[in-house]
């Protein structure tokens, strides 16, 4: 995907410019392509960029460890203020409070809009923070040989239990 000169947008029919956008992502590794469309318009101090995309992702369940193909379905909309100041550098102080106003993006009038970086983010913003494989995931399940207390045990942990035997042996 190319790059888009906010300034080209002005003179654009609808001060608009869509993008079909059919490839694979750099750094989001998913097993289709990135299949959607991405629509930015100029209006005036902000664009406003909507998109819709999909795609299919291999994730590992956080409670069995195995793998599963989830799909990413990613329709979002948001509001780029463009901003002189945008991309100067801050050589404030490490700490400061920052307004609520200012959590917000923001870039150059005169810069420019990068619709493949822009789409990556809400990809990544899509990935679930939990991710189960299935809803009544069970987890790794262990056999319980070591809960009768006869079992075999771990040659890693035998010195540890024969010091919790010393310990329960000398009270």
């Amino acid at each position: 995907m190319e790059a888009i000169y906010i300034p080209r947008l002005t003179k654009a029919p609808q001060q608009s410019e869509v993008i079909e956008v059919d490839e694979f992502l750099p750094d989001l590794e998913t097993l289709t392509p990135v299949r959607g469309k991405i629509k930015v318009v100029h209006k005036g101090n902000y664009l406003d960029v909507s998109g819709q995309a999909e795609a299919i992702v291999t994730l590992t369940c956080h409670r069995c460890l195995q793998q599963y193909n989830h799909r990413l379905v990613v329709k979002t909309s948001e509001m780029i203020w463009l901003d002189e100041a945008a991309n100067q550098l801050d050589d404030g102080a490490l700490e400061r409070e920052t307004a609520l106003e200012d959590l917000v993006e923001s870039l150059p009038p005169n810069g420019y809009f990068y619709p493949d970086d822009w789409l990556y983010q809400q990809m990544c913003l899509a990935i679930p923070q939990r991710q189960l494989c299935d809803r009544n995931c069970q987890g790794i399940q262990l056999e319980n040989s070591n809960s009768s207390g006869g079992g075999a045990i771990d040659s890693r942990w035998a010195s540890l239990e024969s010091l919790k035997e010393r310990l329960n042996n000398g009270k």
